[in-house]
């Protein structure tokens, strides 16, 4: 095929583009006609074959709307990073073009933007006919350093020209990507926004010609931090409180610590003088209540100290070797940093009567959460040291495949460790090395097997897995894997009934950390146990006991910067207890900060539930919009996946797909200014056949099947809550699966449970329920669902709340039944369309 030409979304992809595409997944027809496939949306864009992520470079020009993709061109997991691209005449139906910006030797093609130079200010172009521009995050191979750079094409996109002269902006960072760039009409020059991703900042320049930058100003830490700041966009919307006035809003992609979990969007709404950005948000201030301790005497009074992780007082800030602390008023905290974080200690309060419902406090530190039924530090099982890898090779009888034969144990310190060496998959080829280690057999003699295991969290059973497996008779009997950290943790075997059996152990390695790092797995002592192994106290914790037990409990994320919580003691008025501040932690982040104790009416929100969300369900991410879209429109179009289990949804031969296109607006709710979308409306093209109408319909507690089914469908519905407590719809019903769309009328929150959509099982973190708060009148409550073949996206109240989720139900499930719990609810309308495929070669499959 060539440069030029179409790749129709009907047609598999490229030869090229498919060599390196994994084997099929359980679950998907590989053998199916190209889009036809199990879980292939039917109206959201997704490549032919192979990985996408973020969508890249939106733009509109000449009838054409051109989104350019974050593309691996040779296999189905994250890699290999360059610009996949696709066009559209109406936002509904695409066509895959050939790969437009490939990675090269040096660098890999991250995110970025695109926009016309319609004035020829780089002078890629001719006069009337201008260059397509292209600036994306230059990503070094070697050094892994990011920069800034540009690729031109002056044939509508169909073929890109790197700029020679490429850095055209480079601060050295490691942590400097994704840059948007608009023309800015009021300055008469480019504007860019990219993220120093680890600081938690959006970053502003300005530019003449998009080769030679100026630093402007800097946004944030702001709003939500629990994770990098990614994919930022600013662009104007009309205001509604001042008609013919425009508000600016600034988006920014947040990994991990979303609203849902994973990935998430969040944005504020506020003003650009062209310079700076200022949000509209203004500084939290917590609840009022009784203080118990602020610290700011200087002294920790009644308070009371052990061992040495404290000190004698509180800390005046950041102490010695100590990232920047923030997020506390005044001048001393409790910061158990003192000695570094192999300090170990606890401090306890005086006991105090629990006489409001709240407690709040601002906390930070190390996750370290507490565990309860834990044992001191360092306490080992009783029984037989299988291996505790200290010799120079995993000992006699061990034998390995792969990219890990001639090697051995490890030389490291891993939290929890107890020897100087580990077995390390890490070693020698790093993430990419793949292969086994495996045990030489032996006889089952006690009734555990105690085992400390870290690492990647990819168990086994599923694709690309890090996992230690006991295999007796040629099969695996029982399995582990690691938990995404560093953390050595015991786990156990009850191996009882396979006394006296031959047995090995095999530690397996197949994930090359292609889906975002953790591709590996450490394995310290392997105990043949009299019993199973109890967890080590590990805490950096904020405890409330309570007769002498903990009944609250809370950790830090991983972070210098304070935030608030709460705990609810509604159950626990009129009790006394105290406040036990432990650090048991002497790895990374082994230390716990903390300050404000008060007593409240009322909770303290922490910065995740104050943020403004685009997007409250688990499956919207590098959210960014179209540039130039016709009649000043603002659409949005996101990643329709989260980076918790990307790598691992059981679609193939492609993985992710993107959000409907959605058009942006804002709306004054409660006084304040939120960010408001809908589909847009060429998605009516889609809808087909009689639709199924209802009106004024009483639905009973339980559940009732609706005269409509469907894999993919457009359905209106209005409830009213009757005598319910709950109430809303389930789709793609049937062989014991649902998933749920609902409101909660008690707790004021809609939601989507997808805890028994289909196949859930790939990743712990996939199964469950995302909820949002929506205000209503009276319970009253609109909904928009849009659900496809592998998808559901909820806008309720006319997208004043979206929520988006990914199911993997099985095909033959396309019930739709109304349910109530508490009582009836009633079904005030529902409207029922079908939809076709915007896929040519689909169509006959609806």
């Amino acid at each position: 095929m060539t440069a030029g030409s179409a790749l129709p979304l009907s047609a598999p992809a490229l030869a090229a583009d498919t060599s390196g595409a994994a084997s099929t997944p359980s679950g998907a027809a590989g053998t199916s006609a190209p889009y036809s496939e199990t879980y292939r949306p039917q109206f959201h864009f997704s490549p032919a074959a192979n990985w996408m992520n973020d969508p890249n470079g939106l733009l509109y020009y000449q009838g054409e709307y051109h989104m350019f993709f974050q593309y691996n061109p040779s296999g189905d997991t994250w890699g290999n990073m360059s610009w996949g691209h696709a066009v559209s005449t109406d936002l509904v139906h695409w066509t895959q073009l050939p790969l437009a910006i490939p990675q090269d030797t040096k660098d890999m093609i991250f995110s970025g933007s695109a926009v016309i130079d319609k004035n020829n200010t780089t002078g890629f172009g001719q006069p009337g006919d201008p260059a397509m521009v292209a600036i994306y995050t230059a990503a070094d191979k070697a050094t892994g350093k990011q920069s800034q750079a540009l690729a031109y094409s002056t044939d509508k996109g169909r073929t890109f020209t790197k700029y020679a002269g490429n850095p055209v902006l480079d601060i050295g960072s490691k942590n400097f990507r994704d840059p948007k760039v608009f023309w800015y009409e009021a300055g008469h020059e480019w504007l860019m926004s990219a993220v120093l991703s680890d600081q938690h900042k959006v970053t502003f320049y300005s530019s003449p010609d998009l080769k030679t930058w100026k630093h402007l100003s800097d946004f944030g830490p702001a709003g939500a931090t629990g994770g990098v700041w990614e994919c930022p966009d600013l662009f104007p919307l009309p205001d509604p409180a001042n008609p013919g006035k425009q508000k600016w809003v600034l988006t920014v992609n947040l990994n991990p610590g979303g609203i849902a979990g994973g990935s998430g969007v969040q944005y504020f709404a506020g003003s650009f003088d062209g310079t700076t950005f200022t949000s509209d948000d203004k500084p939290y201030v917590a609840p009022a209540g009784t203080p118990l301790d602020s610290f700011e005497s200087g002294s920790f009074g009644s308070w009371t100290a052990t061992g040495t992780a404290f000190g004698t007082a509180p800390a005046a800030g950041t102490l010695p070797n100590q990232q920047t602390v923030s997020g506390f008023p005044g001048t001393y905290l409790v910061n158990s940093f003192n000695g570094g974080d192999g300090s170990t200690g606890t401090l306890s309060s005086q006991t105090f009567t629990l006489s409001k419902p709240h407690l709040n406090f601002l906390v930070g530190g190390g996750n370290h959460p507490y565990v309860p039924n834990t044992v001191p530090f360092g306490t080992l099982p009783t029984g037989q040291v299988f291996n505790d890898f200290s010799g120079t090779t995993y000992g006699a009888g061990w034998t390995a495949t792969g990219s890990f034969v001639n090697s051995g144990p490890s030389t490291e310190s891993l939290p929890n460790q107890i020897g100087s060496k580990v077995l390390d998959t890490y070693a020698p080829a790093g993430d990419p090395g793949t292969g086994t280690i495996t045990s030489p057999t032996f006889t089952v003699n006690s009734p555990y097997i105690d085992l400390q295991v870290a690492g990647g969290n990819h168990p086994s059973g599923q694709s690309n897995p890090t996992a230690v497996n006991l295999i007796i008779g040629g099969q695996v009997v029982a399995t582990t894997t690691g938990p995404n950290s560093p953390d050595l943790t015991w786990t156990n075997w009850d191996v009882s009934k396979y006394q006296g059996q031959q047995a090995q152990i095999q530690v397996l390695d197949q994930n090359d950390g292609s889906t975002g790092g953790w591709g590996h797995l450490m394995v310290g002592d392997i105990v043949f146990a009299d019993a199973a192994a109890k967890p080590w106290d590990t805490q950096t914790s904020v405890n409330l006991v309570v007769d002498g037990k903990v009944v609250r409990s809370s950790t830090g994320q991983d972070s210098e910067s304070l935030d608030w919580n709460s705990w609810d003691l509604s159950d626990l008025q009129g009790k006394t207890g105290h406040i036990e501040i432990s650090d048991n932690n002497t790895g990374g982040w082994g230390h716990i900060l903390a300050d404000q104790f008060t007593l409240s009416d009322t909770a303290a929100q922490p910065a995740i539930q104050r943020a403004h969300w685009v997007d409250y369900g688990k499956d919207n991410y590098a959210g960014v919009t179209f540039n130039d879209a016709p009649g000043g429109k603002r659409i949005m179009i996101g990643w329709m996946n989260n980076w918790d289990y990307g790598g691992s949804i059981p679609t193939s031969p492609w993985r992710s797909a993107m959000t409907v296109p959605r058009e942006l607006s804002l709306q004054t709710v409660d006084g304040v200014t939120r960010l408001a979308q809908t589909p847009v409306n060429q998605l009516n093209e889609l809808t087909t056949g009689p639709s199924v109408h209802e009106e004024k319909m009483s639905v009973p507690a339980g559940s009732t099947v609706l005269p409509a089914t469907g894999k993919a469908v457009d359905i209106t519905a209005s409830f009213a809550a009757g005598t319910a407590s709950s109430y809303g719809l389930k789709v793609r019903t049937g062989s014991g699966q649902e998933t749920l769309i609902g409101y909660d009328n008690k707790s004021g929150q809609v939601y989507i449970d997808r805890t028994k959509s289909g196949a859930v099982g790939f990743s712990s973190s996939f199964p469950g329920v995302q909820t949002a708060q929506l205000t209503t009148t009276g319970g009253a409550v609109k909904l928009h669902i849009l659900v496809d073949w592998s998808s559901v996206e909820v806008f309720a109240d006319d997208g004043k709340v979206v929520l988006t989720d990914q199911i993997f139900p099985d095909p033959s499930s396309q019930g739709i039944e109304a349910f109530s719990n508490g009582g009836n609810a009633i079904l005030a309308s529902l409207d029922v369309k079908q939809m076709k495929s915007a896929l040519p070669s689909a169509s006959s499959q609806q």
